[in-house]
């Protein structure tokens, strides 16, 4: 028997068990020049947190209706969440990374559970994960699991599975299962505390990036996870198996496509399956594209097809659901150059037009240069139009992907151009992959003939039975395009040139304490 184990079995089955909840939650592109500041993010704390958590289709919903199910204690710490943007502000993150690690450390807790995205960078730290798992592993030492779930578009790190115990992801793209992944990390977490689980985990990883088809429900990745499903149904010791489309615009060492196989104790299989999934990804790396629509071919498809309106158009180049600021007006120029009188709905960062419509006022006609001052490359476009209406952004989304979470995208002004064209001006870059982003805002979605997303994937789940997805090419950041971006750390393909790429998979918790987290392969960063 591990040092400890009977002590701590002996101990927690004499009371209730208590475990720390919490969430951070950023997705930070890191070559974009939209720093993300406290103010961008929803923050709760105590009763705020679980009441929130409850309400909201998350993995911390998961976590905490887990828990309580389960009768465990329920400790909350603090939860913070913005969409995806530029890198976070250093000073900002280091705030909430001691807040929850001092009460991690002052509380007396059995386990620890968060919500983490997985790549969240700040404007000083590429790995940011890693250093608050650090820190946090180190404030309550060894005998206390900790247990993190993910999205799939985690950057996995060595430093982020050295510091804990369970680390899993959602298994679906769109992420429809985000609220299981919640529920299993609790899971995982109390088999620990019940010595039922001594997870093991091995990473591989192949040195690349998905440059398209990442939706797991179709084409190579799904071939990908229904192996991934065979291999854990073949090895009941086999626990959990997450498979990791890594964030494209990290710009960190070790960045690659992973795959992270836990085990319930030393196992060959876990190994063997970690690098079997990692070499799929390489050996089938050039089957990963996407058939992606013009601009104009999609609006031809609104013009002329008989699919349910409004079509939903994602702008793939300037997804905010990717990190992208979310302010080009290429699909607006596009629309506005047609005489067919297409009517839509177009969301655009722009907090200074913004500034200029409220101070205009409601029924006012004004000239304004909209967009493009975001995003390196952009420039402004200058439309005529009547304000019919500014708000304060809030909104809560209707789902079910993050449903029933509140949000913003800071103060709005809705400029209708042409009396067709319905311009959702936002001082934040927001999450309209949910239909509420504009219906909070006034915009009548069944009147329009196609509303635009700043999303890739997400909006299929929330608008489903609303309107008919169309995914075009369109420029920006928030889509992959090899020689766009300077990158001075990574090294992955298609953007730089491999050989044979050698894949081999690391281990951590190896079985030498009674949670033996600080015990890990030496190769892991």
């Amino acid at each position: 028997m591990p040092r400890g184990t009977g002590d701590v079995q002996s101990a927690t089955s004499r009371r209730r068990r208590r475990i720390l909840v919490g969430c951070i939650f950023h997705e930070s592109h890191g070559f974009s020049p939209h720093v993300t500041t406290g103010d961008q993010f929803e923050i709760y704390r105590g009763g705020k947190l679980i009441d929130q958590a409850h309400r909201s289709s998350t993995t911390l919903g998961g976590i905490v209706s887990k828990a309580q199910d389960l009768d465990l204690s329920v400790v909350p710490s603090v939860s913070v969440s913005a969409p995806p943007a530029g890198p976070v502000d250093h000073g900002f993150y280091m705030t909430i990374r001691d807040e929850l690690v001092d009460l991690a450390r002052r509380e007396a807790c059995d386990a620890v559970a968060l919500e983490l995205h997985g790549a969240m960078g700040t404007t000083e730290l590429a790995d940011a994960e890693g250093d608050l798992l650090a820190a946090l592993s180190q404030a309550v030492g060894p005998d206390i699991p900790i247990g993190i779930g993910l999205d799939l578009h985690a950057h996995v790190t060595g430093a982020m599975l050295g510091a804990v115990d369970i680390c899993i992801a959602c298994k679906e793209n769109p992420h429809s299962d985000v609220v299981r992944c919640g529920e299993r990390v609790v899971e995982g977490l109390l088999a620990m505390l019940d010595g039922d689980l001594r997870p093991v985990t091995a990473m591989a990883k192949a040195p690349m990036i998905l440059p398209g088809a990442a939706e797991t429900a179709e084409g190579p990745l799904a071939a990908v996870h229904a192996r991934a499903r065979s291999i854990q149904a073949a090895h009941p010791e086999i626990w959990d198996i997450s498979l990791y489309n890594v964030f494209r615009y990290v710009d960190d060492e070790d960045i690659g496509q992973a795959a992270v196989v836990i085990s319930n104790g030393a196992s060959d299989s876990g190994v063997q399956a970690a690098e079997e999934l990692a070499r799929l990804f390489w050996e089938w790396r050039e089957r990963f594209h996407d058939d992606l629509l013009s601009i104009d071919q999609a609006l031809d498809i609104v013009a002329t097809g008989d699919g349910q309106r409004p079509y939903v158009l994602a702008d793939m180049g300037d997804r905010v659901l990717a990190g992208a600021p979310g302010d080009s007006t290429a699909i607006i120029a596009r629309a506005l150059a047609r005489s067919d009188g297409l009517r839509g709905a177009i969301p655009v960062t722009d907090p200074d037009s913004v500034e200029a419509a409220t101070a205009a006022g409601v029924g006012a006609h004004v000239t304004l240069d909209i967009g493009g001052r975001l995003t390196p490359g952009f420039s402004p476009l200058k439309i005529t139009g009547t304000i019919t209406g500014v708000g304060d952004g809030r909104f809560i989304m209707a789902g079910p992907f993050r449903g029933g979470e509140e949000t913003s995208l800071g103060q709005t002004a809705v400029l209708v151009v042409d009396d067709r064209l319905r311009i959702l001006l936002t001082s934040k870059p927001g999450f309209t992959h949910d239909p509420a982003a504009f219906t909070s805002q006034g915009i009548d979605l069944r009147s329009q003939d196609f509303v635009v997303v700043k999303s890739g994937y997400h909006f299929k789940l929330n608008f489903a039975g609303i309107g008919t997805p169309l995914s075009l090419t369109s420029p920006g950041i928030g889509y992959y395009t090899r020689g766009q971006l300077d990158w001075k750390k990574a090294r992955f393909w298609p953007e730089h040139d491999f050989g044979e790429a050698r894949i081999e998979a690391v281990l951590s918790n190896v079985l030498t304490s009674q949670f033996h987290r600080p015990h890990r392969d030496p190769r892991m960063r």
